[in-house]
């Protein structure tokens, strides 16, 4: 491979604990295993050289293609389309279950839907981000890659050894190579298994065909559970199962996405490893899921934050603003100066250590989302309660010092507004908590806390010259994270406040209804380069307008935002200005935002602009 695809050109398959990406051309190029956090077997999105890929593509011939999902699954098809033949790649993983395994199933199904074609397989995987030399064993059947840190079978589906023949698999310097010719009819296919213990076995083309029977029915039963039924279901169903994607079962943690170094800037330093789980990203979560009645996976999450705040209560400090899927604290960030980086855009950096950053508004977030929780009958415990108001009382007496804000800049830490916004969600929300149900509670010091943040936020975050709340205490600049102010109940949206700050967003951080975070030229965020549109702030946008009685301005605005989509109608973490998709991908953040405007701009369209209804109606899904 010579080129490296678009970002955007892959899709997304996974089994619930790891996940790969599949590009147009029909290569895997991203792929960890056993865990989404683990190290990379094919990193090629990385280092076309040395990261490694298995590309599986008709040879000899010029063809088209064109990708699509099954409908209702994750499964994804690459179509390949010349004047011989028609033929499609299958790929998709089997369910590994919620009890965390080694061993884990990539099945590459490939079929002629008419006439004839040849295709080339390629199997060079490069194990621990391409740090690991495999040693091969190769048999009639296929080949095993041992590694000190991983096993890998690969074993061609045989036919009668008509469909692929011993003589026809090669051995190659890194890896395997195969070539078969398959007619309209035939299907044939490849499985790979991690940490086998045996050698590549002879796999027959009925336990491919099972494998996908299985996973094909697991994925629509689970899609079928959802109940929106709103103008925008095919879009909303696929952000759903994309979300599940990323959600590592034996936990219920949501990655924030399942790729790493992915570039926000192409050739920039703005490089980061997104593998795990943000305390925002999954407590955002909690009210998507909610929204489209997946109240199963929002328990198992709760569960999940619920163990953080314990550990968190436990050594009377703060939340860590990010963990490892298991919840282990170690976020250890480091080079990988080996590898070029996406089209040279280097360093490329595994963990993150933003992990150690302090931000403020993770509390709200995540004192929200167990409020949705409870008022949709998801109790907490005692002990979760407990722990709860051992957190709030470390809140009462820390809102107040500079942190480093939602956008985990390196710039310094600051007053800023999203922080403190977000502190009086979780004082608010804790305090509903403790009297809707009579809990016990410092309400009077509770009170007070939320009281004393919304005063401050009032005098010191509106900025009088620019008629705007802006992004810190101590500047003039807008940042789209403000966008929430009314999403959480804050001021309202007729406010006159607030209509002059979204006046002000429109005119310099919208373009053509794609929303920048804030301008890293007048407000420094210690990195260099520029980025991209956020495809959350966007999908914000879109329930600020709706709020604020722009009803038709929001509904354009959404409709556009569908069209930036790629192909399958995932979204990145940003949005370059030529269109394409940048950063980490796929983004839950932004399939999360897709889902929260959608249920919500449905609402507002069948009740009237600018209606505020209940937080999370049970019918509507509506944040007051």
């Amino acid at each position: 491979m010579n080129s490296y695809p678009a970002i955007g050109d892959h899709g997304l398959i996974g089994d619930l604990q790891t996940a790969a990406l599949v590009a147009t051309d029909g290569t895997i190029d991203w792929f960890c295993a056993p865990r989404f956090d683990s190290p990379s077997i094919f990193a090629a999105l990385l280092d076309q050289q040395a990261g490694g890929a298995f590309r599986i593509a008709p040879e000899g011939v010029d063809y088209v293609t064109k990708q699509l999902y099954l409908p209702g699954t994750p499964i994804l098809i690459t179509r390949f389309m010349s004047t011989d033949g028609v033929g499609e790649v299958v790929d998709f993983m089997p369910i590994a279950g919620e009890r965390a395994t080694d061993r884990h199933r990539l099945v590459r199904m490939v079929r002629v839907v008419r006439g004839q074609m040849r295709f080339r397989l390629e199997c060079e995987p490069r194990f621990n981000y391409g740090r690991d030399r495999a040693e091969i064993d190769l048999n009639e059947d296929g080949a095993t890659f041992r590694s000190p840190t991983m096993t890998l079978t690969v074993s061609p589906c045989r036919v009668d050894r008509r469909l692929i023949r011993p003589e026809d698999l090669q051995r190659t310097e890194y890896g395997l190579r195969a070539r078969a010719t398959l007619n309209a009819g035939d299907v044939g296919g490849v499985l790979l298994e991690t940490n086998t213990s045996g050698p590549a076995r002879a796999v027959a083309p009925d336990e491919l065909l099972r494998l996908f029977s299985e996973t094909r029915d697991f994925w629509r039963a689970w899609i079928g559970r959802s109940r929106y039924r709103g103008r925008w279901r095919e879009m909303v169903e696929r952000a759903a199962m994309t979300l599940k994607l990323m959600t590592y079962a034996p936990t219920g943690a949501l990655v924030a996405a399942p790729t790493a170094g992915l570039p926000e800037q192409i050739g920039g330093e703005r490089n980061w490893d997104y593998r795990f789980t943000w305390v925002r990203d999954a407590s955002f979560s909690v009210y998507a899921l909610l929204g489209l009645g997946f109240t199963d996976e929002a328990e198992a999450f709760l569960r999940w934050l619920n163990d953080r705040v314990r550990d968190a209560a436990g050594g009377s400090g703060p939340l860590q603003i990010m963990y490892r899927i298991d919840g282990s604290p170690d976020l250890a960030e480091e080079t990988l100066d080996h590898l070029d980086g996406y089209r040279g855009s280097r360093p490329v950096r595994i963990g993150n250590g933003a992990a150690g950053q302090l931000q403020l508004d993770i509390y709200g977030e995540a004192l929200d989302s167990v409020y949705l929780a409870d008022s949709h009958q998801l109790r907490m415990s005692h002990d979760a309660w407990s722990n709860i108001r051992t957190l709030m009382d470390w809140l009462v007496d820390n809102w107040d010092r500079p942190d480093d804000g939602i956008w985990e800049t390196r710039g310094g830490r600051q007053d800023f507004t999203y922080g403190r916004l977000m502190s009086w969600v979780a004082f608010d929300r804790a305090i509903r908590l403790a009297r809707g149900r009579g809990r016990p509670a410092d309400l009077t010091r509770w009170t007070g806390a939320r009281d004393a943040v919304y005063e401050q936020v009032m005098a010191r975050g509106f900025h009088p010259e620019r008629e705007a709340f802006v992004q810190h205490y101590d500047t003039d600049v807008l940042d789209a994270s403000l966008l929430y102010m009314p999403l959480v109940g804050f001021i309202a949206p007729n406010d006159p406040l607030w209509q002059s700050t979204l006046r002000a967003m429109d005119g310099e951080l919208v373009s053509d209804s794609l929303v920048y975070r804030y301008d890293p030229v007048a407000s420094p965020d210690g990195l260099r380069g520029s980025e991209g549109t956020f495809t959350i702030c966007s999908f914000w946008y879109v329930d600020a307008l709706a709020r604020s009685g722009r009803l038709d301005d929001a509904r354009l605005t959404f409709e556009k935002m569908l069209t930036y989509s790629n192909h399958l109608g995932l979204y990145s973490e940003e949005i370059a200005p030529t269109g394409e998709q940048i950063g980490n991908f796929p983004q839950a953040f932004s399939h999360l935002a897709l889902i929260s405007a959608a249920m919500n701009l449905d609402f507002q369209l069948d009740n009237g602009a600018g209606w505020v209804g209940p937080v999370l109606d049970e019918g509507a899904g509506v944040r007051a």
